[in-house]
């Protein structure tokens, strides 16, 4: 959780913390009373939806009868670092918040699974396709500051790949993908080499969902998130051109979780998706 940000640790925080309140039977009320604050503002505070005031949670601490000691340091801690800054807050300029916490979440993740139908996924992007997408496809744009920072934290996300503790990251992508000449022939096809690389990764799983196929068990892209830690829930991001909206109902992810395994069983498999990307790339 080192590079986590504030927005899983937050949400780990927030389940700590209702933990603690249940366990001393105290009421939501009672407890958002003690910090001068709201039922609503508590109810937000153990969903993890927004900061931690250091007092406020030392308040409680002391509410719910958590004495000095190992623990309550713990929960201090905790509670200093959901406020700590992820790496990528330095590009709030360019960076919407709704983005910001999927960005802090994707870096928490065990397992990323993802389908996408018009781009190869951000964490898979070399650096020109990426130049390319971020500067929405126009070069007379690629040296604006604001697509260079954009570019620059969507390489940065791609070090989560690195990690030795890294996510595995299994992606499905529509076969549209390979012939959409993202940057032009030259990029695309550096991209394709590129992916053909990242195949034989064994943290990454990578499939090609035939024309054929495309369509049927999805009409649009969307990323799923699993967490090592039992508190964080499983998540479904979707992405609009103004928002994003995370879903984390079981039944929400459940269904998302059939689609997947449906895409997942239409698509080449890892073999097969190595030796088509092969043979796309053979034909340009």
């Amino acid at each position: 959780m080192d590079d986590a940000g504030p927005t899983a640790r937050r949400i780990l925080l927030g389940v700590h913390l209702k933990r603690l309140r249940e366990r001393a039977n105290v009421s939501r009320g009672d407890a958002a009373y003690h910090i001068r604050g709201s039922d609503s503002k508590m109810s937000r505070l153990e969903a993890g939806k927004v900061g931690f005031k250091d007092r406020d949670v030392a308040d409680l601490l002391t509410l719910y009868g958590l004495p000095d000691g190992p623990e309550r340091g713990h929960v201090l801690s905790m509670a200093s670092e959901s406020n700590r800054n992820g790496w990528w807050q330095r590009y709030n300029e360019v960076i919407p918040s709704w983005f910001e916490d999927f960005v802090g979440l994707e870096s928490a993740a065990a397992r990323i699974q993802t389908y996408e139908l018009l781009f190869v996924p951000g964490l898979l992007q070399t650096p020109e396709y990426a130049r390319a997408a971020v500067s929405g496809g126009r070069p007379d744009t690629a040296d604006d500051p604001e697509a260079e920072h954009r570019l620059s934290l969507r390489l940065g996300r791609q070090r989560i790949l690195q990690r030795r503790d890294g996510p595995t990251f299994w992606a499905v992508l529509d076969e549209s993908v390979l012939h959409r000449p993202v940057g032009g022939p030259r990029v695309l096809n550096a991209q394709i080499d590129h992916l053909l690389e990242l195949a034989s990764t064994p943290s990454i799983v990578l499939q090609i969902l035939p024309w054929d196929l495309s369509g049927y068990a999805a009409e649009h892209a969307f990323t799923m998130l699993r967490f090592a830690e039992p508190e964080l829930p499983d998540l479904v991001y979707l992405e609009e051109h103004t928002g994003a909206t995370y879903l984390d109902r079981r039944a929400d992810v459940e269904s998302y979780t059939r689609v997947m395994d449906r895409l997942t069983i239409d698509a080449l498999s890892p073999d097969e998706t190595k030796q088509h990307l092969t043979k796309v790339r053979a034909e340009r």
